[in-house]
């Protein structure tokens, strides 16, 4: 006795307007799916930002790390060279650490960049030390100059390596000079996690630049250790370590 079999019908002899509806599904779901994997590619993007609040008094020296790998990217200086009691001079510089790619946005000097301005494969990076400001006393006649010279809020911007490739990110320091004396305070710095991709001076959220119209008033140490803005590292992970 030849048992009875129940005749699938095939997806294509489904009645035309159900077909067209599930082919408007899958053109949905399609759409869908190909959104999700672009909100995704964008969320990697990131701005790791670290707010700070650390002073570079006379004779003493910083290393900063961006990334909190460990290793100092760059090095801020603030040296007293003391030749007679007549003769003092105060240098504030920057030196990148590590990998030979480490650069500064500057030549001769390192730029002091308001907030707003796009820090990226265009910029005029260049390797070696920078000066950024100076302060003399010769013979009771004092004097401080450089393009860091008393000012507040202004940013480096700052281009190192990852595992061999290029990130860039800024640093924001505001300083005095009185007599001949520097003092430095660095108030937050950040860096784009995605290689290669320009960051904006001031920027600490987001994968999109942030185009900013005015360098912001430094935070207060109560605001820093909150981390206002974006992701943020503050306490132990700040990443500025003191070498002197």
């Amino acid at each position: 006795m030849e048992q009875s079999r129940e005749r699938r019908r095939p997806v294509t002899d489904l009645p035309k307007p159900i077909r067209q509806q599930v082919n408007l599904y899958a053109l949905a779901a399609s759409a869908a799916g190909v959104g999700i994997l672009a909100l995704a590619e964008s969320a990697e993007a990131e701005i790791v930002y670290t707010p700070a609040h650390v002073t570079i008094a006379p004779n003493r020296t910083v290393g900063l790390d961006l990334n909190h790998d460990g290793v100092v990217d760059f090095t801020i200086k603030n040296l007293l060279y003391i030749y007679s009691v007549y003769d003092r001079r105060d240098d504030l510089t920057i030196t990148p650490g590590g990998a030979n790619a480490n650069e500064i946005l500057g030549h001769a000097s390192a730029s002091a960049l308001n907030a707003g301005v796009k820090v990226g494969s265009s910029g005029a990076f260049s390797a070696g030390p920078k000066s950024m400001a100076f302060g003399t006393d010769q013979v009771g006649s004092f004097y401080c100059s450089g393009d860091w010279n008393k000012v507040q809020g202004r940013y480096l911007g700052l281009k190192f390596t990852i595992d061999g490739q290029t990130h860039f990110g800024w640093a924001r320091l505001s300083t005095t000079c009185q007599l001949y004396k520097i003092q430095a305070v660095v108030t937050g710095y950040a860096y784009e996690t995605v290689a290669g991709k320009a960051i904006v001076t001031g920027q600490t959220e987001g994968g999109a630049e942030q185009a900013v119209s005015s360098a912001p008033a430094p935070a207060s140490l109560g605001m820093l250790a909150a981390g206002v803005g974006g992701r943020s590292v503050s306490g132990s992970e700040a990443g500025i370590a003191p070498i002197r």
